[in-house]
Formats: structure tokens, C-alpha cells, sequence
């Protein structure tokens, strides 16, 4: 349009506008067309299109099936997305359906785990103390016993989100003095009866993890029997607590992982038909319903959704494996050494990865995807660490079939005790193998072959060399995804003065 013919429009719109409008003085209108109809070459010609509005000309669409990708793509960010709360209802479904429990009834394990507990980075030098409940049914009290010569507890409780609404022991809400923690759900308003250390929730299904850690010159039988001084029943049975249930799943199968096929969204459908939902997932919750989850309907997938969502989810397990392989160098605790911690908090030093303006999608998923149950802040100087092992001394990804080899020295810097755990790396579980030994410890050391400076080194792979089977941790055909836990580390180690040696490979 060229400028005189942009100022005769102008005149000519002001008859179809005269209501509510003031008639535009010439004065002011000399003034404005210099400024709005300079010609540039973005302005339509009489005749073409407008600016913008459309693909460029000759564009195609990539997608022949829009049904089908507009639901793919929910469903891949809804995987991601629901990582943390996926992750932990593992838990609870695998122990109603597997082990027969109910809420309030608490697993204890007698020993330390065995690969029969199918769980993500679980450890196995400390025994498993575990229970589940359900705050629609009221308020729940956790009798919490005092941490002392008989023993001590350390772990976290989460909400439905798996994020920690308390940790519990020495450094907990119970000080290690123990006592009744109140669990209260969402909107709780009464009042607190005197005694009680109230937790309230965000969400109305709560579970906890805590290892029942042995004192000085006590055995892990004595640690089981300091665990089984817990109860747990809800407020309204306080008068009269009902006799305490307790499983040993010792000897049974305990699958907890996510499944990473059709099953994930069903059990996606089970906890956003049960949860609020929180105001930053609202977007979120109006995409799933494309996908049949939408809270309190029944779940109903059509035949595209649900393969979809099939793929979606295999595709994303294979996205967040890639992801590990490809982890930044800015993320290793040593600069020169190939380790990641386990514990990778966000900017304000918690697990939750909502900032003021986002939600940091990814990373969150990620750290879900190789963790469970994380402390509510991470401390500068955390009682525990947890080295992964991401590659070997020269940068190559540790590989099935692989023999490797950890040089540990005589003095590590640790004030309890330290273990080497190796995971399936597909799984972060636990490896099934002929011995079913996952891990190697300090308590251990009298058992193993020593270096002549009185360190050992440990073996890792499908065979052990020859006259070190003490000394070997099997993969049994699996990728390895080695984890050498301090306990109690050093300051040595805390302000990375000591470096502990990549694995390296043998033969």
C-alpha cells in the first residue's frame, strides 16, 4: 500500500467509525503517516498476502498423523514430568500387590538387601526399614524410638511427589530424640494435640525409607530389632493403636522399579486421580486427558494414545540413559577424575527443581531416574556421598563384559565406613548373578586380598581373576554402574583434597 493510498484509507475508515471515536485532526494525521507507512520490503503489495500469518511459501507439514504426535509428545513430557511421582508409588504398588501390605504396615528387613529388592541405587551394608500410608483417612502418627546405644534411624519421608517433607534421626525433625510425628494432610486445620511433632503434607499418600543404622559393637541383628520399635497408626486409634504389622520381604522378589511401558501411565492414572493438583501443573494435567488420565474418570486410552504413549515411554528411558552418557564435564566432584555424585540438588540445595518462574524439567527427571528418597536440603558437608562412577581412568563409558579394577587405599576418608555397590546400569538396580553380591565394604577388608600398602583393590566384571574372589563384585553380563558410598566422610574428602582413583580397565 503505498502512502497516499494509506492516508485515503485512513480518511475513509473514519465515516465507519465516527461512534466513540474523535475525528482525527489533519494536523495529526500529516504527523503519523510519515511514521506508519514508510514503504519497506515486508509490506504487502496490492494483491499478495499479509505479513506473517502463514508458512512461507511452498512450506510442507513434517507430521502425517497429528492425532498420533500431538499425543506422543504429552505423553514424552508427561514421563519426564511425572518422574519423581512415578518413582515412588513403584514402591507402594509393588508392596501392596507383591508383598500383601496395607497402609500403616511397615517393611523390615532383617539383613541387609539382596537383589531380591528391586529398587533404584538401594544400598545393602545397612538394613531397609519402609512404610506407606494414606492421609484421605486422616491424620497418621509415627512413633519414632530415640537414637542411642541400641541404635539409630536415618532417612527422609516424602509426599506423593517424592519430595522430602521430613527427614528423621539424629539430624531430623526428632533430633534423634525420638517421639510421635504427626503426618497431617492437605488443609489440615485442627489443632495439634500436645506431644506430637507435626509434619504436614502437601499430598495425601506419604511414604517412608529410613536404614536402621547399628551402634558401636551392635550386629544387624540387633539393628532389625531396634527397627521393629517403630509404630505407625492413624490419630484416630491413638487411644488404642492397633498390634503393629511388620514384613520381613528378606527372602521375596520386592519389584519397585517404574515400568517403562503401558503400565507407567496406569500407574500415572493412579496418582492423579488421588493427588491435588498443584497450580504449576495445571498445563500438564489438561494434556494428560488427551491421553484418557484425567482426575476422577476411570482410565480410558484410545487405541492411538496408547501407542503413543508405548513408545513415549520407551523413548524416554533411552533419552535419560543418553543423557548419563553424556553428563557435562562441570558436573564431575573431581575435575580430573570421571565420578558424579548421586546427589545432583538444584540451585537452592533441594530436590523439588521449582524455581520463582520454571520448573526445571529435565535434570529433575533425571535425578528421579537414578535416585530415590534424597534429604530435604543438601548440606555442604552431607553425612553420606555417593561417587558414580561414569567412565574409566581414560574417559571410555564402562562397558558389559568388561573386567575393571578400583585401587582403594589403606586410609579412605571416612569417619564410619565406606562401600563399593554396583547397579545394572539399565535398571540402577541391584545385579542378579550366581553369588548375588553387590557390594564390597570396609567391614569386608579382613576377607579381601591387600596391596602391599595395606589398600585393596576391587574387581568388577563378568569373571574374577584368578585367586581374587574376595576381591570381586560380578556384573554377570550387565553394563556397570558402579557407586562408592562415604559414610561419614572427611573433611579431606569434602574439600576434595583427596581424590579417589578412576576404575580402570584390565586386560
Amino acid at each position: 500500500m503505498r502512502s497516499d493510498d494509506f492516508a485515503g484509507w485512513l480518511f475513509n475508515r473514519r465515516d465507519v467509525l465516527k461512534q466513540g471515536v474523535a475525528t482525527v485532526s489533519a494536523v495529526a494525521l500529516a504527523a503519523a503517516i510519515p511514521t506508519l507507512a514508510i514503504p519497506t520490503p515486508s509490506f504487502a503489495r496490492d494483491g499478495e498476502n499479509p505479513l506473517g500469518g502463514q508458512p512461507d511459501k511452498g512450506a510442507a507439514p513434517s507430521i502425517k498423523d497429528f492425532d498420533y504426535q500431538i499425543k506422543y509428545q504429552r505423553a514424552f513430557e508427561a514421563v519426564l514430568w511425572n518422574m519423581p511421582a512415578i518413582a515412588i508409588y513403584s514402591f507402594r504398588r509393588a508392596a501392596f500387590t507383591d508383598l500383601g501390605m496395607k497402609d500403616n504396615d511397615i517393611i523390615a528387613y532383617s539383613a541387609v538387601a539382596t537383589p531380591k529388592l528391586e529398587a533404584i541405587t538401594a544400598n545393602s551394608t545397612t538394613p531397609y526399614i519402609s512404610a506407606f500410608t494414606d492421609l484421605q483417612k486422616g491424620p497418621v502418627v509415627l512413633e519414632v524410638p530415640i537414637a542411642g546405644a541400641d541404635g539409630s534411624l536415618y532417612g527422609q519421608v516424602v509426599d506423593a511427589w517424592q519430595f522430602t517433607i521430613a527427614d528423621v534421626g539424629p539430624a531430623g525433625v526428632d533430633q534423634g530424640k525420638g517421639g510421635k510425628l504427626l503426618f497431617t494432610p492437605p488443609g489440615y486445620a485442627d489443632a495439634v494435640p500436645e506431644g506430637y511433632i507435626q509434619v504436614a503434607s502437601p499430598n495425601y499418600r506419604v511414604a517412608f525409607a529410613f536404614r536402621s543404622v547399628p551402634a558401636a559393637g551392635k550386629s544387624t541383628a540387633d539393628a532389625y530389632a531396634y527397627a521393629k520399635r517403630l509404630r505407625m497408626y492413624y490419630l484416630s486409634e491413638a487411644a488404642n493403636p492397633p498390634e503393629q504389622k511388620f514384613v520381613d520381604p528378606i527372602d521375596q522378589r520386592y519389584p519397585t522399579l517404574p515400568f517403562y511401558d503401558g503400565r507407567h501411565f496406569e500407574d500415572m492414572h493412579e496418582i492423579m486421580s488421588v493427588e491435588p493438583v498443584r497450580e504449576h501443573d495445571k498445563v500438564m494435567m489438561g494434556m494428560l486427558k488427551s491421553l484418557g488420565i484425567e482426575k476422577g474418570k476411570p482410565f480410558s486410552p484410545d487405541e492411538t494414545a496408547k501407542r503413543a504413549m508405548n513408545q513415549a515411554v520407551i523413548d524416554v528411558w533411552f533419552y535419560l540413559q543418553d543423557w548419563f552418557d553424556h553428563t557435562p564435564d562441570s558436573m564431575r566432584y573431581w575435575p580430573d577424575r570421571h565420578y558424579v555424585s548421586l546427589l545432583q540438588a538444584d540451585d537452592n540445595k533441594t530436590f523439588s527443581f521449582i524455581y520463582d518462574d520454571y520448573i526445571d524439567l529435565i535434570p529433575r527427571a533425571a535425578e528421579y531416574f537414578w535416585c530415590t528418597y534424597m534429604p530435604k536440603v543438601l548440606s555442604d558437608t552431607p553425612a553420606t556421598q555417593y561417587m558414580m562412577a561414569m567412565a574409566d581412568n581414560e574417559g571410555r563409558l564402562l562397558e558389559a563384559g568388561s573386567l575393571y579394577r578400583l585401587d582403594l587405599p589403606a586410609e579412605m576418608p571416612v569417619k564410619q565406613f565406606w562401600a563399593l555397590t554396583v547397579y545394572d546400569r539399565a535398571t540402577m538396580s541391584f545385579i542378579y548373578s550366581d553369588l548375588n553380591r553387590t557390594t564390597l565394604s570396609s567391614y569386608d577388608v579382613e576377607k579381601m586380598k591387600k596391596n602391599a600398602d595395606g589398600g585393596v583393590s576391587i574387581y568388577v566384571g563378568p569373571k574374577a581373576p584368578d585367586g581374587l574372589e574376595a576381591n570381586w563384585i560380578p556384573t554377570a553380563g550387565k553394563r556397570p554402574l558402579p557407586a562408592v558410598r562415604f559414610y561419614g566422610p572427611t573433611e579431606a574428602f569434602n574439600d576434595r583434597s583427596f581424590k579417589l582413583a578412576d576404575f580402570e580397565r584390565v586386560g
